[in-house]
């Protein structure tokens, strides 16, 4: 489900140190859970519901509030 706010470069990145921190000490299912925490970038939002379909899409877990705000409201009901 997308997040409500707009996450910073800063933040992503420490999400993403964090999450290859825990991958290194054998957590995978929590360094996967918190790197789906990272907005996927729009265009590969897109690309992704665009072959795969939407409910492939979100089945992923993947935070796709940068999709929504680049693509409308409507970007995950159409």
């Amino acid at each position: 489900m997308p997040q409500n706010q707009t996450m910073s470069l800063h933040d992503k990145l420490e999400l993403g140190v964090k999450s290859i921190e825990l991958e290194g000490q054998g957590k995978f299912d929590e360094a996967r859970k918190l790197g789906n925490q990272i907005p996927m970038a729009p265009y590969l939002a897109k690309f992704y519901k665009d072959h795969l379909g939407l409910d492939a899409l979100l089945k992923t877990g993947w935070n796709l509030s940068e999709a929504v705000a680049e693509y409308g409201p409507d970007f995950l009901s159409r």
